[in-house]
Formats: structure tokens, C-alpha cells, sequence
């Protein structure tokens, strides 16, 4: 297998508030986010509202396919990727980010935060939030970016408010991931990820990506369960059955051609794979997803 070192280095990504602004507030029209298809991190929280689309969200370990747009709380130092690309079509994105002491230190202190504090926490881990969370706040969101100095961080932390106080949300790494603190992780990691979403659809040994990790065999597998709680194969397979989802949804290509594009080399073997992940065969996913088929 070939690779060059571009695919290999780490992204930290840095970030400077808006003008006149103490956090950041970018929108994005369809396809326009480059940045979002590489592996990255930054002590910034993030908040990321995805317009309509579909495509892969890949948060920390956890690897998932998103339909009729996203939003996602991202926490500091939280590797990401994969939210749109020239694939995902979504009408527009809006990614809002903040460093955990824009306020100052005070106003954390005082007990009308507590509950926002609690989400910047839980972040940490990554947080979904459900379809009728991301239609509620659709037009505050939007409003939010269009505001201008005062009234935008008030709306930002009328946004807050309402995350906080929500129900509707699925913590993306159930507190298993646990590189928010060590960025030199990040960065050992972000190699790893960087390689795997570039070669996922060829065989990938241990070796291999023990090497590009620096690591022997046996130190490297600790290391992968350590850090994400699954085996180097259950993560890999992961990313191939979410990338297979993607392609049974959006792509009228037959199934065969799908296993093997997504990287498997045996169709009994991703037929099973998949229903272990999905709980269907892929046929069965298909047919969910005929409506928006092209």
C-alpha cells in the first residue's frame, strides 16, 4: 500500500473570533466547508448546524451516517471529521465555536450557568442532538449568525440555554474517549484516523498502521482500545459499514458493488457485519432510504 506523508500529518486547526466578536460564527453554503473532510481538533467548542443533507459524522471513535441535516456539540480538543463534503449536499452549515473561557472566569461561577456548564462537560464525549432539538433552534440559529455584537452573544446564550435544558440529544462517546486533555494523543491519534479515512477501502494491516504510529504490533493494539474502547478491526469495520450506509442511501449502485467499494473483500462476510452493526441486512437498510435514492 502507498501513502504519502499529506495524508499523515495532524491538523490543528486555529481559530480566531469574528471582529468585534468574542467567539466565532461561520456559515457555509452547500459543499463550501473544506476543512470539514479532515481530521482535526482545536480547544475551541463547537457547535456545528448542518442544513438538510446526509452524509458521515466521525466525532472522537464514534463513526455514524446523519440524514436531514445535523447538530452536534463538539467539545475542546475533540477530533473531528467528516460532517460535509462534495457528497453530503446539505443546503447550508452553520459552525459556531468559542473557547471555554470567552466569558471570563466569573460568570461560571454564578448558579444560572450550571446547567450550561454541565453541557460544555458532557461535550467532552461529543453530543447529537435530535431532529426536533435541530428544527427548534434552526431559526435561532440563523438569527444568532446574523446578529451583530451584543445581540449575538445574547442569542448565543439563549442557544445555550436551550441545549442545556434539552432531552433530545445521544452523547456520541459515552465518556469512553479519552483524549479531550492530551493533545499529544490528538495528534498520534489524528495520524491513525487520517490513514484509516484514507485507506479504508484497501486491506490495512497492523503492521502498517502500527508503524505509522510509531508503535510495535502488541503496543499499538493497547494503545488503539485504550483510547477508543474498540479493537483496531472493530473500528475499521465500523468505518466501512458507515460508509456503506451512506452509499446503500445515496447511490443507486447494487450491493455487491457497495461491499467491495466500502472496503470489504468477501459479501458473506459484509452481509454479516453489517446486520451485527445494523441489525438488517443491507437490502433491508435500502429499502428505508428508497425515497432519496438517485
Amino acid at each position: 500500500m502507498s501513502f504519502t506523508m499529506k495524508h499523515l500529518n495532524p491538523a490543528f486547526e486555529s481559530i480566531k473570533p469574528n471582529i468585534g466578536s468574542s467567539f466565532t460564527s461561520l456559515r457555509f453554503s452547500r459543499n463550501e466547508n473544506a476543512k470539514a473532510n479532515t481530521w482535526h481538533y482545536h480547544p475551541e467548542i463547537e457547535i456545528v448546524f448542518v442544513g438538510g443533507g446526509s452524509g458521515k459524522r466521525q466525532i472522537g471513535s464514534s463513526i455514524s451516517y446523519f440524514k436531514k441535516g445535523d447538530l452536534v456539540m463538539i467539545g475542546s480538543n475533540l477530533p473531528h471529521c467528516g460532517l460535509t463534503n462534495e457528497n453530503t449536499k446539505n443546503d447550508f452549515e452553520i459552525v459556531i465555536q468559542f473557547k471555554p473561557d470567552f466569558l471570563g472566569e466569573a460568570i461560571w461561577k454564578t448558579p444560572e450557568m450550571n446547567k450550561v456548564i454541565n453541557l460544555i462537560n458532557t461535550s467532552r464525549s461529543g453530543i447529537v442532538f435530535g431532529d426536533d432539538t435541530k428544527k427548534y433552534l434552526e431559526k435561532k440559529i440563523i438569527s444568532m449568525h446574523n446578529a451583530s455584537s451584543l445581540k449575538k452573544l445574547a442569542k448565543l446564550l439563549d442557544i445555550l440555554n436551550e441545549l442545556a435544558n434539552t432531552d433530545d440529544y445521544t452523547i456520541l462517546n459515552a465518556g469512553k474517549y479519552y483524549l479531550q486533555t492530551q493533545v499529544e494523543d490528538n495528534e498520534r491519534i489524528n495520524v491513525i484516523f487520517n490513514f484509516i479515512k484514507n485507506n479504508f477501502r484497501e486491506q490495512i494491516t497492523l503492521e502498517e498502521v502500527s508503524d505509522i504510529a510509531n508503535m510495535t504490533v502488541p503496543s499499538f493494539c493497547r494503545y488503539f482500545k485504550k483510547i477508543t474502547n474498540k479493537t483496531f478491526t472493530q473500528f475499521v469495520n465500523e468505518y466501512r459499514i458507515i460508509h456503506s450506509q451512506k452509499l446503500l442511501a445515496e447511490q443507486p449502485m447494487s450491493i455487491t458493488e457497495i461491499c467491495y467499494e466500502s472496503g470489504f473483500n468477501n459479501f458473506s462476510y459484509f452481509n454479516r457485519t453489517f446486520k451485527e452493526y445494523t441489525q438488517k441486512s443491507p437490502s433491508e437498510y435500502r429499502k428505508e432510504f428508497s425515497n432519496i435514492i438517485s
